[in-house]
């Protein structure tokens, strides 16, 4: 599949603009049982639906499936691939609103990130908070995979 392409806006205040739009798609993103693995090694999550790939096939979804929090920790992948802001050299996580894991991630499968902007308020040293629903699209899938509500903090 072809790359989607890149949102790029000049400075924080024209990204704002775009308060209560959908502002980009992302490129989709492959879960590979490698990933699957290291997450299962950061984070002390070993269940066997997740890292027993033989066990995991006669399991309730009939292969290994990705962590749900391997697939949220997949939002900054997503926001890099989807959006630039040229006159800003950093952002911050500032947290989660609202998470919400609505389908298994099969391993193998492919996923990407719808963005809508849903609130950007001016915060101290010229930067700006965002809200942003960002739903989680499981390729070929009626369901998302994960609709989360993130906060992010930009600065020039």
């Amino acid at each position: 599949m072809p790359r989607m392409t890149k949102k790029t806006f000049q400075t924080l205040q024209d990204l704002a603009a775009c308060v209560g739009q959908e502002v980009a798609v992302s490129d989709w993103i492959s879960v590979t049982q490698q990933q699957v693995n290291q997450f299962a090694e950061a984070t002390g999550d070993h269940q066997w639906i997740h890292v027993d790939v033989e066990r995991a096939k006669s399991g309730p979804f009939g292969a290994p499936i990705a962590h749900g929090f391997l697939t949220l920790s997949l939002l900054p992948k997503f926001f890099e691939t989807a959006i630039d802001v040229v006159e800003s050299r950093m952002g911050v996580n500032y947290g989660l609103n609202r998470v919400r894991f609505m389908s298994p991630v099969p391993v193998g499968q492919r996923l990407r990130a719808r963005m809508k902007l849903l609130s950007a308020e001016p915060i101290p040293n010229n930067g700006l908070q965002m809200t942003w629903e960002t739903t989680i699209e499981l390729e070929g899938a009626a369901k998302p995979a994960c609709v989360a509500e993130s906060v992010v903090r930009r600065f020039p």
